[in-house]
């Protein structure tokens, strides 16, 4: 064993147990696994009503019968001191703690109770398996990093014992990036994990410089994204440019690993420790090939009320299903990312990005932008570019919004050195920068 599972066993954490709970699970066939993952997602929506007044408040004075009458829980819900979230026979003692910002910025906290934090790492370790991976093997890490004294220094802690080696975010020149392809040329890495835009830009370097990293680091074996939406355009310049399979992490750190693509290239869901759903507006299930917001039941946290809980995020599912897996055949983005139109219609921040991202690679200088909203009609392209872009490349990008979205838009292309990251490191293509009712 690793040295990262001792350490979480040394600190509690049933780590060996969770392995064994997660290999009964996967041994169930079809029929009875959906019994079972139905049984539990009821157990722990009761539980919680009976043992946490703030989820009691939230039902309402009669548990319903019906799952779809559970109310939908949000961040906003869960904003609350720690200390009243958790429920009765928890303590922050005795639990996992965590926290994140997401794409928002407002800092959620939450808890893990110790068995569905070692859940966890055993779902993670699972999916590592499909490519002969495990805690020891030497991660390239494109990711953000706490910048306060003790944070910085647990995670570089957590960098060591999981045998990661850390790559900065913030700076992603041309000059960092060189120093990156030093670091490969040394060390054996087996695999690289990162945000999706850094490792794009990455790639976009050494398809500039005519590299492949693979013949650079030949002991490298998958590319994985996380966190940013990976388009399909991302994908092959991932693999193009690092000789490597390039596979897509679906991951949200307050419930557990949403989906995980396999080597037959199917975006499994962990039906394993979460009730992940698809739904409308009215919190109704969707079909599968229809859009849906996510919502995902933790099946083992009795420490926190994770019950029908909105993770911010659309995506669609597929009617595939592998063996106990569904499967997640779309991921668009955040639904806070909302277009408003002059019109009154509203689209995807995505759709700029799609629309504007063919024209702005034809012309061979793009390296990265971002697409901001500041007024009704008006939007602004932050580019980072070899060149000013030319009134004809310009023009073309216009012409292309008034065709695909609605005419009469206004643009300014802003040319600027870097791409200023928040401070997780995570880079969303599109900001609205108005005030949405």
């Amino acid at each position: 064993m690793s040295l990262f599972p001792t350490i979480l066993i040394a600190q509690g954490y049933p780590f060996r147990k969770a392995q064994a709970q997660l290999r009964l699970i996967q041994q169930m066939c079809p029929a009875e696994f959906s019994e079972w993952q139905n049984r539990q997602a009821w157990d722990m929506a009761r539980f919680h009503y009976h043992n946490n007044e703030v989820y009691r408040a939230k039902v309402g004075n009669v548990f319903p019968d019906r799952w779809n009458d559970l109310p939908v829980m949000t961040k906003q819900d869960l904003q609350k001191p720690l200390r009243s979230l958790i429920s009765k026979g928890g303590s922050i003692s005795q639990c996992y703690v965590g926290s994140t910002s997401g794409s928002t910025g407002t800092p959620f906290f939450f808890v893990k109770d110790k068995f569905a934090h070692a859940m966890t790492w055993a779902v993670i370790a699972n999916r590592y398996s499909w490519y002969s991976l495990d805690f020891s093997s030497l991660q390239a890490r494109f990711y953000g990093i706490p910048k306060e004294f003790g944070r910085h220094l647990g995670e570089k802690l957590k960098d060591i014992l999981m045998n990661r080696r850390r790559f900065s975010v913030f700076d992603l020149s041309d000059r960092a990036l060189s120093v990156f392809l030093q670091r490969f040329s040394r060390q054996q890495f087996k695999y690289i994990y990162g945000y999706t835009s850094s490792l794009v830009a990455f790639a976009r370097f050494l398809i500039e410089e005519e590299l492949v990293l693979k013949n650079i680091c030949p002991t490298l074996k998958i590319c994985i994204s996380t966190s940013e939406v990976c388009t399909p355009e991302d994908h092959v310049i991932l693999e193009t440019a690092f000789g490597i399979s390039h596979i897509r992490e679906y991951g949200v750190s307050e419930t557990c690993l949403g989906a995980f693509e396999g080597p037959d290239k199917i975006w499994k869901l962990n039906e394993e420790s979460l009730l992940i759903e698809a739904v409308n507006d009215y919190a109704e299930e969707v079909s599968p090939g229809i859009e849906g917001n996510i919502l995902m039941t933790s099946l083992f946290n009795r420490a926190f009320p994770m019950i029908r809980y909105q993770v911010g995020d659309v995506g669609m599912f597929d009617e595939k299903q592998v063996g106990i897996h569904r499967t997640l055949l779309s991921l668009t983005g955040r639904t806070n990312d909302i277009v408003l139109l002059p019109n009154g219609q509203t689209a995807a921040g995505l759709t700029f990005y799609y629309i504007s991202r063919g024209i702005l690679e034809n012309s061979g200088v793009l390296k990265e932008f971002i697409i901001r909203q500041v007024a009704i009609d008006h939007f602004v392209f932050d580019t980072v570019t070899d060149r000013d872009l030319t009134p004809e490349e310009v023009q073309t990008i216009t012409d292309k919004l008034s065709l695909y979205l609605v005419p009469g838009l206004k643009l300014d292309i802003n040319r600027v050195e870097t791409i200023t990251r928040p401070a997780s490191g995570k880079l969303k293509h599109f900001y609205s920068e108005i005030q949405q009712n």
